[in-house]
């Protein structure tokens, strides 16, 4: 096991917290995390990418753990804009022109987010799930299907009344929950579970989350610093850089269809693999997938 040195670097808008492995001459791989979890659900892939002589960065997003908005006047906002725009701002901090990018969950929409708009910045991406770049308005009025809302009730809990103080007051079940529906074959140990958990008690956990899970349905207004931004996701462009995206066979949030409903949203060079036994968190479940996805990207790109 790497012993990661734990940093902080400053935005705009935040203090992020963050690990980093591996030679600083190595190339950069930044991994991003997503809702309900932290930087240590990549700690083999960490391992493996700094032993084969990468920079490895692995932040905590806004709202989790170490990482803290820089005042009180900061749009706690948790929109897709906001998560993709950390990146650059991230990798602006660190002054690295160019990085691989990879995501799972909402690391994976930033990811996308990234590499849409800044593709010149981002070497490539290994996705964990597909391309999720929102249409708010548009996203906020389609009809889901029965069992799309069967397995988003999460995020509808979330736009009611009660979801704020539900979540607040029992994220550690609530999240905990998550885990075991998202991945039904994940045994993690509560010991596991536990040390992430600790990233959910962040002052503005509850609140970046609630936003976040809102404003994708049109029920939470835009942080007016993205506005500008998010229209253009709304026009959900293409993504022109090399792509790998990595879907888990037993996900029970986002189950990949055998056919590829996102492929013509990739430009560039392409591959996706679904692995059957795998749930929705990837890098954990199946962290030596991910090494190799990013090891195939650079020899390919």
């Amino acid at each position: 096991m790497t012993h990661p040195h734990r940093l902080t670097l400053t935005t705009a808008s935040l203090e992020i917290a963050y690990e980093e492995s591996g030679p600083a001459t190595g190339v950069p791989v930044v991994l991003l995390h997503g809702f309900p979890y932290d930087v240590r659900q990549y700690d083999a892939v960490r391992d493996k990418l700094a032993s084969s002589g990468h920079r490895v960065l692995v932040p905590y997003l806004r709202g989790f753990g170490p990482t803290r908005y820089r005042n009180e006047r900061i749009f706690r906002s948790g929109q897709q804009a906001a998560l993709g725009k950390d990146v650059i701002d991230f990798l602006d901090g660190l002054r690295i022109g160019q990085a691989v990018l990879v995501g799972y969950d909402w690391g994976g929409r930033a990811a996308c987010v990234a590499a849409a708009l800044w593709p010149e910045r981002t070497l490539g991406i290994v996705c964990c799930s597909g391309y999720t770049i929102q249409d708010i308005a548009k996203n906020a009025y389609r009809p889901a299907s029965p069992a799309e809302v069967y397995r988003r009730w999460y995020a509808l809990y979330f736009n009611t009344d009660l979801g704020p103080a539900g979540l607040a007051q029992n994220r550690n079940e609530f999240c905990k929950l998550l885990w075991q529906l998202w991945s039904p074959t994940w045994h993690f140990s509560e010991a596991e579970y536990q040390t992430t958990a600790l990233s959910f008690d962040n002052p503005d956990f509850v609140v970046t989350a609630i936003h976040q899970y809102r404003h994708r349905y049109g029920n939470a207004p835009d942080d007016p610093n993205y506005q500008e931004l998010e229209a253009r996701l709304a026009k959900q462009p293409p993504i022109a850089v090399p792509t790998f995206v990595l879907s888990g066979g037993m996900d029970g949030v986002e189950p990949p269809p055998p056919n590829d409903p996102h492929r013509d949203r990739f430009t560039g060079i392409y591959h996706r693999r679904i692995l059957p036994e795998v749930g929705h968190c990837v890098p954990a479940e199946a962290p030596e997938e991910v090494v190799a996805g990013v090891a195939a990207l650079l020899a390919r790109g």
